[in-house]
């Protein structure tokens, strides 16, 4: 077995001087690239919508994720409330655009995380990690403290701040970006966010710096590296040749791509005329191509089924 990174950081101390040193950036919120400057020490409420502490919204063996995530057992997902992208077409707006959701202290988190193992998951799985990474890492040193050994999963909307990414080295294990947009016209109207993808694209160099390739082990169980997740949407405004050009030529035709088929106009989408529909058959199947094109060599594009058992 594959010892976490985290396990070293912790046993050193390190995992808590990170946590301090990040918890400090809350006083004038700049986590994420909104840098909205918010007190959220002081839990007046950022651009994403969570103050001071985490919103637990549920925690859960997951076994519709990606299969190296899941094996037997299931993958152990956290998902918390709030969200710094805004996305018009959020499939889980119930979650990302609201502040329902249990506020946990680093103790609780960690009891969170040290439950999921002990039903048998392969991996804790961070859901919506990126406004919360000093209280994540608050948790997560509480946790490793008290037994935990599971591979850390960072499941991230792709809107990061580089600096927090450069200090998780060591601490996450598995890198879990999606890839949303490729043009910047795109990411601004459904998003807000015309840097989307010049942003997302510096964050996942530097995660495939830190952890390559996507590596498993005898049981096929993910144990290190990194899956990149794009969501393919109708008319292509997600701009599938250019995301999987640019994840071949700059990342690795290794990386493991999950193509995802599961738009559907959710939240704010029935708005808008060109998100008002799903994605065709033929629109996946040019998806696709453009990945094999492109040289991808490990692509996950099956259809899922969601499987939740609540704790």
């Amino acid at each position: 077995m594959v010892e976490p990174s985290y396990l070293a950081l912790s046993r050193g101390g390190e995992l808590r001087r990170r946590a301090d040193a990040l918890r400090q950036r809350l006083s004038s919120c700049d986590l994420c690239p909104r840098r909205c400057g918010t007190n959220r020490a002081a839990d007046e409420i950022g651009v994403c919508g969570v103050g001071a502490r985490a919103l637990l919204a549920s925690a859960a063996p997951h076994f519709g994720e990606e299969s190296p995530l899941v094996g037997r057992h299931g993958s152990g997902t956290i998902f918390f409330s709030g969200c710094n992208l805004r996305c018009v077409f959020c499939q889980n707006a119930d979650i990302s655009m609201t502040a329902d959701g249990t506020e946990v202290a680093a103790e609780a988190l960690a009891g969170v995380m040290l439950r999921l193992q002990t039903v048998g998951c392969h991996n804790i799985n961070l859901v919506t990690p990126t406004h919360v990474v000093p209280q994540l890492l608050d948790g997560l040193a509480v946790a490793a403290e008290s037994g935990l050994e599971l591979p850390i999963v960072y499941n991230t909307g792709g809107y990061d701040d580089l600096e927090v990414i450069r200090a998780l080295e060591g601490v996450v294990d598995i890198y879990m970006p999606d890839c949303k947009f490729a043009d910047p016209e795109q990411a601004r109207r459904w998003c807000n966010a015309p840097d989307y993808p010049e942003v997302n694209r510096r964050v996942m160099r530097e995660m495939y710096r830190q952890v390559g390739d996507l590596m498993v082990d005898d049981d096929g169980i993910a144990v290190r590296g990194m899956l990149v997740r794009h969501l393919v949407m109708p008319g292509d405004l997600a701009g599938t040749a250019k995301t999987m050009a640019f994840i071949a030529a700059e990342l690795s035709t290794s990386t493991y791509v999950n193509l995802m088929d599961q738009y559907r106009p959710c939240h704010h989408a029935a708005r808008h005329p060109e998100l008002n529909r799903c994605v065709t058959r033929q629109e996946m199947d040019e998806a696709r191509e453009a990945a094999r094109s492109a040289g991808i060599t490990r692509l996950d594009d099956r259809v899922r089924r969601v499987l939740l058992r609540w704790m």
